[in-house]
């Protein structure tokens, strides 16, 4: 042995020399069409409303949101998820704005459709919680409970009026049992059967959607454990996604991305279909706070994040830096 035989034969190092050998070997790629960009639009403003939860993010007219459709387009992003922000007067027990053909959500889709047409792909929320006086995600019974079969019911007629609205994806959010299988029956029974379901398949009860209650101005009086799930529970999210696979979810996610990177590694590795994961408010006003006072690298924290979830197994990314990151990544 010679008395350089003691230094390490083996060096990975030699891979990380420089940019060009660290792009060329990289495991992981984001990619614009790896994002989806989520979108809220208002009812009755003339001008995009600040959220100030969410610095860079905006409620938009319908004029401003079809702008974003297209920038989001030009940009390389694959889809755009609506998400309607009613105004306060039209809130009711049951939601009814949401299956209102003239509501805020099926006016956008349908704006955003005309605009697009099939080049982005255009999803809905399939939600109640922004259209009901008490914020919750479903209708409640005498007792203030959330009734799931009573919500299936608005669900199925939710689905309808979205398809008929333009929707190509359709989101069931508000995590009701049976909720995949009564849409899935619904738009079958209008001869929809290419309107595709992005099931919030794992879909935790979290503390960071604070910001997202601010966009969408929710009432929401209480809160959501009864029907979200505990953020302690993995084989409960893998049951979860047996079922929603089961009666016929074309996409599952798991939301939110960041505090649960091992379960959406489970799911990716159980499934066969798309999966998806939703970078939410709270982690983006996370990132966008810490960098205001100067303690990260914004850029670079925002695309390290994102390669984490895809890493993890996201084949596409919700993320409300979409249509910035696919720019960034077209420059590349």
């Amino acid at each position: 042995m010679t008395k350089y035989g003691s230094f390490p034969g083996t060096r990975p190092r030699r891979l990380r020399t420089t940019p060009v050998m660290r792009r060329m070997v990289a495991e992981t790629r984001l990619h614009p069409a790896d994002l989806i960009l989520p979108a809220f639009v208002r009812e009755g403003v003339s001008e995009p409303v600040p959220i100030a939860a969410m610095p860079g993010v905006v409620q938009h007219t319908r004029d401003s949101l079809r702008k974003a459709a297209v920038e989001a387009l030009e940009a390389g992003v694959s889809g755009i998820m609506l998400f309607g922000v009613p105004d306060d007067a039209v809130k009711d027990a049951q939601g009814t704005a949401g299956t209102d053909p003239d509501g805020i959500l099926q006016v956008a889709l349908r704006d955003v459709r005309s605009e697009v047409g099939d080049d982005l792909i255009v999803m809905s929320d399939l939600c109640l919680d922004e259209f009901t006086d008490h914020g919750h995600c479903g209708v409640l019974d005498a007792e203030g409970r959330v009734d799931n079969d009573a919500t299936l019911e608005r669900y199925a007629e939710m689905a309808q009026v979205q398809a008929d609205a333009g929707a190509h994806v359709v989101g069931p959010s508000g995590m009701m049992d049976g909720q995949i299988g009564v849409v899935r029956d619904a738009l079958d029974q209008i001869g929809r059967e290419d309107v595709s379901i992005l099931a919030y398949t794992v879909k935790y009860s979290s503390a960071f959607y604070g910001p997202f209650r601010e966009a969408v101005g929710s009432s929401l009086q209480g809160d959501r454990k009864t029907y979200q799930q505990d953020p302690a529970n993995v084989r409960e999210a893998m049951r979860e996604l047996a079922l929603d696979l089961e009666e016929g979810a074309d996409m599952v996610m798991v939301k939110p991305a960041g505090p649960y990177l091992d379960v959406l590694a489970r799911v990716a590795e159980a499934v066969d279909v798309p999966v998806a994961a939703y970078q939410i408010s709270g982690e983006y006003s996370m990132i966008e706070a810490a960098a205001e006072k100067g303690w990260i690298d914004r850029d670079k924290a925002i695309l390290e994040a994102l390669t984490g979830i895809k890493r993890a197994g996201a084949q596409n990314i919700l993320t409300y830096w979409a249509t910035e990151v696919a720019r960034t990544l077209g420059r590349q």
